[in-house]
């Protein structure tokens, strides 16, 4: 995911397409601006700090922004300290609740509840990003496992705006990523209760109903086919994280919130008049028309992945 203002660009989890005579839409690295202010790193997942992406950015990334690690854990390795050791010279960490100022707003480190099998992982951590007046919560895997966790996080920070949520609720047992690093033996039976999954629709509908958010987006789903060699996903129309997030999409409508799951590549615009996006949705071509001289822009690719068109000067 990127977003864009005149004065900085964010990238989030950065994992970028190949080049593709397919006619499936999609961003690749000469979509990108000629300079990333800040990547931010929600997490360890393959599929969120990818090294064959963030070396191809290297030089374009003035600094990146990690959750930080519990020291002294084999499972829970330090983000900055690896992200040094590949050439990246600015690696800041940022723990829960701490804010980073930056030009037109500001980026803040959400807590984030599962998705790691119940092990004590410290380096995840959810971005709320307030640019400009708009808000807008990367909450990547988040299992919300503890709906009163948000209803506290609401009251601190600024009206959200946009949600993005993933929805990979299956998971794979614990053991397919933290297997190699256990330091002692386990039963399979458990390994299955334990899982690297994200909010189905319960969890997801009840996060929407604490944030109250204005839009609301299903991403980081793994669905792209550039993506399957990374998470092994081959979605049908009866696997349960679709049927779930669609669910979710129709909840939305059915609430007057603008929703959709997101595949392949998308631009969303925010203004002033975002709140009064109609439910039936729009073609994204009329929206854009209708909102090309608005100065916040962010792309979206492959639910996880973003590209920006430059915005206009203010």
């Amino acid at each position: 995911m990127l977003l864009e203002t005149a004065n900085v660009s964010i990238l989030c989890d950065p994992l970028i397409s190949y080049q593709s005579r397919s006619n499936m839409p999609r961003y690749t690295y000469t979509d990108l601006p000629e300079a990333i202010d800040y990547a931010l790193i929600t997490h360890n997942h393959q599929d969120h700090v990818m090294f064959e992406t963030l070396l191809q950015l290297r030089h374009k990334i003035r600094t990146v922004i990690v959750p930080k690690s519990n020291k002294g854990s084999i499972i829970d390795p330090s983000l900055k300290l690896i992200l040094q050791a590949i050439g990246f010279t600015d690696v800041r960490e940022i723990d829960e609740l701490e804010t980073l100022q930056i030009a037109d707003g500001y980026i803040a480190s959400w807590p984030v509840l599962g998705e790691h099998g119940d092990l004590n992982i410290g380096a995840k951590t959810a971005y709320f990003i307030h640019l400009k007046g708009k808000s807008i919560l990367c909450a990547a895997d988040s299992n919300n496992l503890e709906p009163q966790l948000y209803a506290h996080l609401r009251d601190r920070f600024n009206k959200l705006d946009v949600l993005f949520i993933g929805m990979e609720c299956d998971g794979a047992p614990y053991t397919w990523a933290y297997n190699a690093l256990l330091p002692q033996s386990y039963f399979q039976k458990i390994a299955q209760t334990r899982r690297l999954d994200g909010s189905n629709f319960d969890r997801a509908a009840q996060l929407i109903q604490q944030l109250q958010p204005q839009q609301v987006y299903v991403y980081a789903m793994g669905q792209e086919p550039w993506l399957t060699h990374i998470t092994s996903i081959q979605y049908t129309e009866d696997s349960r994280p679709i049927l779930e997030s669609n669910q979710l999409v129709e909840y939305c409508r059915q609430h007057q919130i603008y929703g959709d799951r997101l595949y392949g590549c998308k631009e969303i615009i925010l203004d002033d008049s975002a709140a009064a996006i109609a439910p039936e949705q729009p073609s994204i071509q009329s929206w854009l028309t209708e909102l090309a001289q608005q100065d916040i822009r962010f792309s979206l690719e492959d639910s996880d992945r973003i590209n920006v068109m430059h915005p206009k000067a203010n």
